[in-house]
């Protein structure tokens, strides 16, 4: 590896820790602190950063005695003094998961209006606050939520079908609440911000029906039963909507998203004297698909120098999607970076970096990877065919064998996945 790949590969990485750092819940919560109450403060929550956002709150808390609980995904746990933290799997929901739901249900029951109930949302709390109906069994949820993440169903359809399988999402943690006032601090992972699709919006009015998900399950044809199929049918498994009285007392407060993200990751940029472009915050589709379009515009950066001149940056974010059809376990940012690096055929000074900041990308403890102009002479002279990788749904087992996996462990956060492309001026 040259010293000008190594410096390429330190840039990337140090503009995605720009990207987390804006989204920590330590800077991001004490901004949104709610006012104090009469009554009682009940702190719940859901979500791969919401034990983090729970520490940060109690610090910066001076409203008196608080108590509560909030699940997150296991080993994403931070200590709290006064708020529960459980641990639960994500993305198929676990036993941990179901009875955290019954408890933050029973722990919003009998409030009162001079009480308030104060919700740390990020993503991820779909699959970790599972209440299904009771026609539905765990096994069913875990059954139908491992079909949707691999039928290629974008975010926005897989919500949609949760919060009308569930007793918790759509609203209904909102409505369990009532009439204490509801203040939900909201940490987001899905494409426009959409509020009711960040984990599934337990506490923002839907405006999606049963038939909206019964046409997600028919499109992907995800096998449910006869019992839940005519539930969905007649409109029995109904969520909040926008007019119900019981949700006239809830303030929602986006505290972090993807766009705050890639703006920090420009701003980094430009104190290192290096021009960016962001391409969007919510750019979905097939990943490998995605990764051929991103290819052809690093191309007319480099021949044209358009739509911006090189030494320069391509950001974006969003939630792409992997249809698996191969033995590998998937991974969008991954599948993205893989299919991106065959497009590229190692074109000189283009480096890249794709991660989910939450710090897991599909199936795998790892975030994402990197590659460079040499990723794929390095696999070559491994042996290791990237297109079939590719073809197998298997671009972390690709990376992790030539070296260019990025691991961070928990990264106690959640803003979706976070792609930046170096194009760098070719010598005179």
């Amino acid at each position: 590896m040259t010293s000008s790949t190594t410096a390429h590969t330190q840039l990337l990485h140090s503009l995605f820790e720009a990207a987390l750092d804006v989204a920590q819940p330590h800077r991001c919560v004490p901004r949104h602190m709610p006012c104090p109450v009469k009554g009682k403060t009940i702190v719940i929550g859901a979500g791969k950063a919401s034990a983090a956002m729970a520490q940060a709150f109690e610090q910066n808390w001076t409203g008196g005695e608080v108590s509560g609980l909030v699940v997150t995904r296991y080993g994403y746990a931070v200590p709290c003094q006064h708020i529960d933290i459980v641990e639960a799997a994500h993305p198929v929901p676990d036993a941990n998961g179901l009875t955290a739901a019954q408890d933050i249900l029973q722990r919003v029951a009998h409030l009162t209006e001079a009480d308030q109930v104060v919700v740390l949302i990020s993503g991820g709390g779909s699959a970790l606050l599972p209440l299904p109906y009771d026609e539905i069994s765990l096994s069913d949820k875990q059954t139908i939520n491992s079909a949707l993440l691999k039928s290629g169903a974008n975010i926005i359809e897989m919500n949609t079908v949760r919060r009308h399988l569930s007793q918790i999402k759509g609203g209904r943690l909102a409505a369990a609440c009532f009439p204490a006032k509801v203040t939900t601090l909201l940490i987001s992972d899905v494409p426009g911000d959409d509020l009711s699709s960040i984990a599934s919006g337990p506490t923002v009015a839907d405006h999606t029906t049963c038939l909206d998900a019964l046409a997600v399950i028919d499109k992907y044809q995800i096998d449910i039963s006869k019992a839940v199929r005519q539930k969905l049918e007649q409109s029995a498994y109904e969520s909040i909507k926008p007019n119900d009285p019981r949700i006239k007392n809830t303030v929602t407060k986006l505290i972090a998203t993807p766009q705050m993200a890639l703006e920090a990751a420009a701003k980094r940029a430009k104190e290192l004297g290096i021009h960016s472009m962001i391409l969007g915050d919510s750019i979905e589709g097939e990943a490998k698909e995605v990764g051929k379009v991103m290819a052809g515009i690093a191309r007319q950066v480099r021949t044209f120098g358009q739509p911006i001149k090189p030494p320069c940056l391509l950001l974006s974010g969003g939630e792409t999607t992997v249809t698996i059809k191969g033995d590998g376990v998937g991974g969008r940012n991954v599948e993205f970076l893989l299919s991106l690096a065959i497009e590229l055929q190692g074109q000189p000074g283009i480096s890249a970096i794709a991660c989910d900041t939450d710090g897991v990308d599909g199936g795998s403890e790892i975030a994402g990877a990197m590659i460079t102009e040499h990723s794929l002479d390095d696999a070559i002279s491994k042996g290791i065919n990237a297109s079939d990788y590719l073809a197998n749904n298997d671009a972390h087992s690709f990376f992790e064998k030539i070296g260019q996996s990025v691991i961070t462990g928990p990264t106690l956060t959640n803003v979706n996945d976070f792609r930046a492309i170096f194009i760098d001026s070719l010598p005179e």
